[in-house]
């Protein structure tokens, strides 16, 4: 997934980035409400990481502005501000789920794939695809009691095909969903992604639209 965090203590911020980027997503780190309007101006995001006392406004302000305007994105509240009403106003205002500080960072992981899977139309961690059995809660793959282990990049990449399993993908919005603004991109990552979970997970499990993209196909 594509992540935006909104966070503007430095501490809390590298560590929330590091451990999102662990997981094989991609963040884009912003410490104002300006700057985080201009960055979903020009990208999409998959989820937004908000905390509620920003130096140039209330991260609740921000999330009601973003609601009426329609957008739908998730969002999970990060924040010091612990009482029931701050969780009730944050819930009211459109968040997904709201997590008081200070949070394992295991907790805030477990948290970012359950909002995902609930966008992305199945609840349920458990799922089977050919004779793969694929736990995307312990992200963990198995074929007849076998483990098959994926990288983070490649687990983020199958997960993406899995929450949306008709869906045609350009390369240019995979690599949305693995690398942030300033990172820098080979031209063939993607292709050698795809390889290599063909490789492990079968050579049907990702179609080739020739020109066009990749969807999921059958393992």
């Amino acid at each position: 997934m594509r992540i935006l965090l909104i966070e503007d203590d430095r501490v809390i911020g590298s560590a929330i980035r590091d451990q999102v980027d662990s997981e094989g997503h991609s963040v884009d780190w912003v410490q104002r409400l300006d700057a985080a309007g201009d960055a979903l101006a020009g990208a999409h995001f998959d989820l937004i990481l908000l905390d509620l006392m920003l130096p140039d406004g209330l991260g609740i302000v921000f999330l009601k502005a973003l609601r009426a305007k329609g957008q739908v994105v998730p969002v999970i509240i990060l924040t010091a501000l612990d009482q029931i009403s701050d969780r009730i106003a944050g819930l009211k205002a459109g968040a997904d789920d709201y997590l008081v500080k200070p949070f394992d960072l295991d907790e805030l992981s477990a948290r970012i794939g359950a909002v995902a899977r609930r966008y992305g139309g199945n609840p349920n961690p458990v799922l089977t695809l050919g004779d793969l059995e694929i736990d995307s809660a312990a992200r963990r793959i198995t074929r007849k009691g076998r483990a098959i282990p994926l990288t983070a990049r490649e687990w983020v990449l199958f997960e993406t095909f899995l929450q949306h399993p008709g869906q045609l993908y350009s390369k240019p919005q995979l690599e949305e969903r693995l690398y942030s603004f300033d990172a820098e991109v080979e031209s063939n990552t993607i292709e050698v992604h795809i390889s290599r979970l063909r490789k492990k997970l079968g050579a049907g499990v990702i179609v080739t639209e020739r020109g066009l993209g990749y969807r999921l196909g059958a393992a």
